[in-house]
């Protein structure tokens, strides 16, 4: 969209990574022919976005690049000996010029070379510019781009990038070389065959049969407390340690960078209540005057809010999404942490961003994921876009979204009061909180519940009893 980016802090976290190595076509030896990747086809990722393109070819492009923010592409061959072209589809609106600087190995290596950036006219403006490698490793190589500008704020977007042997014209718009839209890295996909018989033996299960006065809420919960911190996201930096902002890790104590679905699967020790739930749930750190505060417990509700919940069906297996946005950074005077108890919130913190609570109340979060899935993908590029929001009638059948999964929410309380100093994410601000979530349940105990619990508008406990 050709608009003026949101201004946003250099320090802002990454969002998003792909999960499987880049996909990269029109490889040879020499590097002769061009080797195109498109830009959203990264390994990792910090400080970008994916969004929709109108450039030639159509599909995504990655923007909101600033200074310091990288992208990472594992496998992409940069031939043999010899000098190479390296090319980029871009786009600026910035009044501030930069680089996009080639290395390889890491995000601190060497660089090969760096692609001038000046503005272009519009955020949606392409144009192809490029630099000259004389020399390089041979290869497949994990290769990494890294934005330089003398300004903060966002001044480039990328589509793609290519490598070809020096003195052969790079590209002006190739036709897109990997899948875009929904297929490809970042989009891994269930067993279609396997899915479908899981739904239907599910939905043959007959729920157990309701007895007495029940409440009429279709919700089940876990039960959890910290297990342990890290500056890991298996998500977003998967098989990085250390490259994230601090995190709180409730449930599988075992979930580091290196975590799957199924190696937490395979490890019984969790801090959530049933012990059926082996899943990952993780947080940005709170912190007090530069000291993390834990929550004293975070109940983590599997529920539903759409009219009729009677279709909801379980998370499959290796399913995984984040809910919130690390990266926005804006002043929040509203209620998005709140205080719970008696006496509720009696101030703001001086920035105005922090309630301040009674003693007799604790500060205070909830979050909320989608209601409804994609029925396809166990992950998406940003780790967002498989799941959505309910049609237009108020259901997941009518949408984009057709598959009613259940409603997830951590509520998260502190055991802290507040004050005019406030406090702090390791996000960032207020505004920047987020959690994610890796299923990991015993398939039959999370269907169980799914089925005795949200689709007969049951209210039940960790045990999954009403």
């Amino acid at each position: 969209m050709d608009l003026p980016h949101k201004r946003r802090a250099v320090l802002a976290a990454a969002l998003t990574g792909a999960l499987v190595a880049v996909g990269v076509v029109g490889t040879s030896a020499s590097a002769a022919t061009p080797v195109t990747v498109q830009a959203e086809a990264y390994a990792a990722q910090s400080g970008a976005q994916v969004e929709a393109t109108i450039d030639t070819g159509g599909g995504q492009n990655v923007a909101y690049l600033a200074n310091g923010d990288w992208l990472r592409y594992d496998n992409v061959d940069l031939g043999a000996a010899g000098a190479i072209t390296v090319g980029a589809r871009l786009a600026s609106d910035s009044g501030t010029t930069g680089t996009i600087q080639v290395r390889t190995g890491s995000a601190t290596g060497t660089v090969l070379a760096s692609i001038p950036v000046t503005r272009t006219g519009g955020w949606q403006t392409w144009v192809t510019t490029s630099a000259v490698a004389n020399t390089h490793p041979t290869g497949a190589q994990t290769v990494f781009l890294t934005m330089a500008s003398a300004q903060a704020d966002n001044f480039v977007n990328l589509n793609w990038f290519s490598v070809t042997a020096a003195g052969t014209t790079t590209p002006s718009n190739p036709a897109s070389p990997t899948p875009t839209g929904t297929s490809g890295p970042g989009w891994p996909t269930v067993d279609p065959v396997q899915q479908a018989a899981d739904t239907a033996a599910f939905f043959a299960l007959t729920p157990r049969p309701i007895t007495g006065n029940v409440v009429r809420v279709p919700e089940f919960n876990a039960g959890c407390t910290v297990s342990h911190h890290l500056n890991d996201d298996p998500i977003v930096f998967p098989g990085m340690a250390g490259a994230s902002h601090a995190h709180t890790f409730l449930g599988n104590t075992s979930t580091n960078a290196n975590s799957t679905n199924q190696s937490l699967l395979g490890h019984s020790a969790t801090t959530c209540t049933p012990a059926e739930d082996l899943s990952a749930y993780w947080i940005p750190s709170l912190l007090q005057n530069g000291t993390v505060i834990d929550p004293a417990g975070v109940t983590v509700y599997y529920g539903s809010r759409l009219k009729d919940p009677s279709r909801t069906q379980p998370f499959p297996p290796g399913f995984r999404m984040i809910a919130g946005d690390a990266k926005l950074q804006v002043p929040s005077s509203g209620n998005q942490f709140w205080c719970a108890g008696p006496g509720g919130e009696i101030g703001r913190s001086a920035d105005g961003n922090w309630p301040i609570c009674a003693q007799t109340a604790n500060l205070t979060y909830q979050l909320v994921f989608p209601d409804c899935w994609d029925g396809v993908h166990l992950d998406s590029p940003n780790h967002k876009d498989h799941v959505g929001p309910t049609g237009p009638d108020g259901t997941c059948a009518s949408g984009k979204f057709p598959v009613a999964i259940p409603s997830l929410s951590f509520v998260i309380d502190y055991p802290v009061h507040g004050s005019a100093a406030g406090f702090a994410l390791a996000s960032g601000m207020a505004s920047s909180m987020h959690g994610d979530f890796m299923n990991a349940w015993q398939p039959a105990a999370q269907a169980a519940r799914v089925r005795n619990c949200i689709d007969q508008s049951v209210k039940c406990n960790s045990a999954g009893n009403n």
